[in-house]
């Protein structure tokens, strides 16, 4: 069931699927505040920002403050819905999650020094 959702086609270094426009195959993330429980949009185009989120993801603890590229503290609003819809599909703004934008491992989202299962997983089965 899930094979169909795979793409084991090569990528370059940016993330994108090669042949295919250029596109991101990967979609903008929330994270909620510890503090003030506002959602706050991290943008997953490169390998440093992928794994930013990656951390603040296993952290229990995150912050708006501990957010590096923009200095936001939770006094600042929150996204407005209509803009959290648009989380950089290149098919359609509004996307809730496809293969277009939603990606299920690659290089530039798993981390070789990271000890979560996926990540253990992902680079145990790269190296087979």
């Amino acid at each position: 069931m899930l094979l169909k959702y795979y793409s084991n086609g090569p990528r370059n270094s940016r993330g994108h699927l090669k042949g295919h426009n250029k596109q991101s195959c990967h979609r903008d993330e929330f994270v909620h505040c510890r503090k003030c429980n506002k959602e706050r949009r991290f943008r997953l185009r490169t390998k440093e920002e992928c794994r930013i989120y990656h951390d603040a993801c296993r952290n229990p603890s995150w912050e708006c403050a501990d957010l590096p590229y923009d200095k936001i503290t939770c006094q600042e609003d929150e996204e407005r819905v209509s803009r959290r819809a648009h989380r950089g599909c290149p098919n359609v703004a509004a996307c809730a999650g496809c293969t277009s934008c939603v990606c299920f491992g690659c290089s530039i989202c798993r981390f070789s020094d990271c000890t979560c299962q996926t990540c253990v997983d992902f680079t145990s089965n790269t190296k087979a």
